[in-house]
């Protein structure tokens, strides 16, 4: 009987037990583009799903497959198909999923990319209202007869504001609604949103997941908790050929994924599985991290407001306590009126001034001037975003050393 391993444990030996050749620790990196058959039945039963292997890699190698297992267990789901970015998780699985004339209830706090394509989606004919997700009452409000998928974030970017994840989870369930929550700012580690009655779970695994800021990726998880067989949005090909547990995911690596090409390289898929191992570790000192400069940020006399989940006075702070392991690496601050936000910025000397989340460097960027900068003034005040917002993405480096930086920058421009 095997015993059962922890997180960290779990991730380093993923590869090892599924026996890689010539007994590598890591799956090897892939780069072939075609396989080849010596009979040709078992060309046809991989295409026809018969049988499982690798045809061409537009839908997948080894490398790719042995990222996608390390996912779908630190996701505790039934199986992954992995992308190039997380945005291309995410367009992909609408695209994969929801017919023209059906209804998306989604976050209003959603990242800024991930609004923006749903908004586009709205163009060819899908139906989609952006409400407040902190609230399971605005969710349950806002559905309609045509509404087949409610997708919110676990905590927003760059406000920090937390869904309502618990509550949603069981409406979703109780109204036959595919749920699907993006988990990149917590990670697997921090929070499993199988736990919340996720159908599924999508991760950009540049951010933490990977970790090192080396490498593009993306990913979305089937939990196994969604009805596929009562889905109406399923080919009927695939229900010919494929497990009924197993119909949305096909439909997302057939439709999404070989029709779409939004293909993760394998040589990121390696880069990914490997910075993965790491990422309890490096998370648990983040987020130690993140709690204290949020502490000293809260007493500055500069700085007007904190958005970070750890802090008491943070409106879901007790909902972050009950769901979350940690409170996440990712927090975002207001300077106050008159602070020049630039200058700041410019006196940082450890941080770096970057649009990247999740590294193991802290990152800081200003919010209205650049990623939330195309929705304008007014669309960033109904978000709650202010001019002089500044997100961080905080790091692993040593503690002392951000909380001196940040006090020298302060310093220099008081």
């Amino acid at each position: 009987m095997t015993q059962k391993r922890g997180f960290t444990t779990t991730l380093l030996h993923a590869d090892r037990l599924r026996k890689p050749e010539f007994g590598a620790l890591h799956q090897p990196i892939h780069t072939a583009v075609t396989w080849g058959f010596d009979d040709v039945q078992g060309l046809v039963n991989v295409f026809q799903n018969k049988e499982k292997g690798f045809a061409y890699s537009r839908q997948g190698n080894p490398t790719t497959a042995a990222l996608e297992n390390k996912i779908t267990m630190m996701e505790k789901g039934i199986a992954t198909v992995s992308f190039s970015t997380g945005m291309a998780a995410i367009m992909a699985t609408v695209f994969a999923l929801v017919k023209q004339g059906s209804h998306i209830v989604a976050s209003s706090f959603l990242f800024g990319n991930s609004r923006s394509v749903l908004q586009t989606f709205t163009e060819i004919g899908l139906d989609i209202d952006f409400v407040d997700a902190t609230d399971v009452n605005n969710i349950r409000a806002a559905c309609k007869p045509n509404t087949c998928m409610v997708f919110v974030e676990t905590i927003a970017n760059p406000a920090t504001q937390i869904a309502d994840l618990e509550a949603i989870g069981n409406f979703c369930e109780e109204h036959g609604l595919i749920y699907m929550v993006d988990n990149t700012m917590t990670s697997p580690y921090i929070f499993q949103p199988v736990n919340v009655k996720a159908s599924l779970v999508v991760n950009s695994l540049t951010k933490y997941i990977g970790g090192h800021g080396n490498a593009l990726g993306g990913a979305v998880t089937d939990t196994g908790l969604f009805n596929w067989d009562a889905y109406p949005g399923i080919a009927q090909i695939l229900r010919q050929q494929i497990k009924p547990e197993l119909l949305g995911i096909t439909q997302i690596r057939k439709r999404g994924l070989r029709d779409g090409g939004g293909t993760l390289a394998p040589e990121a898929a390696h880069n990914i599985s490997v910075g993965a191992e790491t990422l309890a570790l490096r998370l648990q000192h983040a987020c130690g991290n993140a709690q204290a400069l949020a502490e000293y940020l809260n007493d500055h006399p500069l700085v007007d407001k904190v958005y970070y989940p750890g802090l008491p006075d943070h409106p879901q702070h007790e909902l972050s306590k009950k769901l979350f392991r940690l409170h996440g690496g990712l927090m975002s601050f207001a300077l106050k009126d008159g602070v020049d936000i630039f200058a700041f910025l410019n006196r940082l000397q450890v941080v770096i001034k970057s649009s990247n989340l999740g590294d193991t460097r802290t990152l800081a960027i200003p919010v209205a001037q650049t990623i939330f900068f195309e929705l304008g003034a007014e669309r960033r005040a109904e978000m709650g975003i202010p001019e002089g917002m500044i997100r961080l993405s905080v790091g692993i480096e040593d503690r002392e050393d951000l909380l001196n930086d940040f006090k020298q920058a302060f310093d220099a421009i008081s």
